[in-house]
């Protein structure tokens, strides 16, 4: 396998040596062309509006959908064709004490970009992520939702982590069709198997029909891992004059034995401590917090994980 991938990138390179000589603004045009994909697959997804709805019937933690807009994920072709969109997993989180869900749901920015012209638009393309979001996750939601005046639940780092944790399946060249290839197809076979380290994104089978339009999922339709929420306690430590000064955690993880099974992850608004095939808990953070100052000390005993971290100190 690495053979064949170095006899292609040392034909690659003869193959674009020979361009650069013999034809040197074919040559300038391909470099721009990919600059310009490199730019697009780059390009992070971004927030566009947050959507709380509920569980049928009004029994159930609420859940946000994050609704982004996201260059990677192709508009779709025609009027008549499917609308693509990409999904993240479905997570359990907490903030301000209260357990919530969360799942991230992504489209191409021209596709927002008609509903904000035409509201009906918007309406109609909410009611069709609704109803993939229920057929994903296997939910029953109330028909009744909230806009809320934020565009995004959780943190931007969180958000787009989730979207980009997916993984394209990496194609295979086979060698009995072809012992050279053009460099046309040397380029889309790299870029295939480089994409498929980067979370690139496909198009699959899981296809939702709605009276006017579809809505086709580009990423895995493969269910998230159940994972328990474990019980903690978050406590904010305030000086004198109530300005705060740290965070302190304490979360109780009885099936657990040793710290070295914990993955813990922090940025300045969020925490996700997970534990494989145990415990997943995600917690906003009350204030803005120096990660860098992060201290997490596990007892053995009582099984039980300490967390400390310095709230950050406002910008000069």
């Amino acid at each position: 396998m690495a053979g064949a991938a170095l006899a292609r990138a040392a034909q690659l390179w003869s193959l674009l040596d020979e361009m650069a000589a013999n034809e040197p603004q074919a040559y300038r045009r391909l470099l721009q062309q990919q600059r310009a994909e490199a730019e697009l697959f780059c390009a992070p997804p971004e927030p566009h509006l947050c959507l709380r709805a509920r569980p049928a019937g009004g029994v159930g933690r609420p859940l946000f959908i994050n609704v982004c807009s996201w260059k990677r994920v192709p508009a779709p072709e025609g009027p008549a064709d499917p609308t693509p969109v990409s999904a993240g997993p479905l997570e359990e989180a907490s903030g301000e004490g209260d357990l919530y869900n969360v799942i991230d749901v992504a489209y191409n920015p021209d596709v927002l970009q008609k509903g904000q012209e035409n509201p009906e638009k918007t309406e109609h393309l909410i009611h069709l992520t609704l109803k993939f979001v229920e057929e994903r996750c296997n939910l029953t939601l109330s028909h009744l939702y909230t806009t809320e005046s934020f565009k995004l639940k959780g943190s931007v780092v969180r958000m787009q982590q989730r979207l980009r944790g997916r993984q394209r399946p990496t194609p295979h060249l086979s060698q009995n069709i072809k012992k050279e290839l053009t460099l046309d197809e040397l380029l889309h076979t790299m870029e295939a198997e480089d994409y498929s380290n980067a979370s690139v994104l496909l198009k699959e089978e899981s296809v939702m029909q709605s009276k006017g339009h579809l809505i086709e999922e580009i990423a895995s339709t493969e269910m998230p891992e159940k994972l328990s929420t474990p019980v903690y306690e978050m406590i904010t430590v305030k000086d004198a004059n109530k300005k705060p000064l740290k965070i302190e955690l304490r979360i109780e993880l009885p099936m657990v034995s040793s710290v070295s099974e914990c993955d813990l992850r922090i940025s300045k608004d969020d925490i996700v401590i997970e534990v494989p095939g145990k415990y997943k808990l995600q917690l906003d953070m009350p204030e803005l917090v120096d990660e860098e100052t992060t201290m997490a000390v596990f007892n053995k005993g009582k099984r039980i994980l300490f967390i400390t971290v310095l709230v950050a100190k406002p910008d000069p």
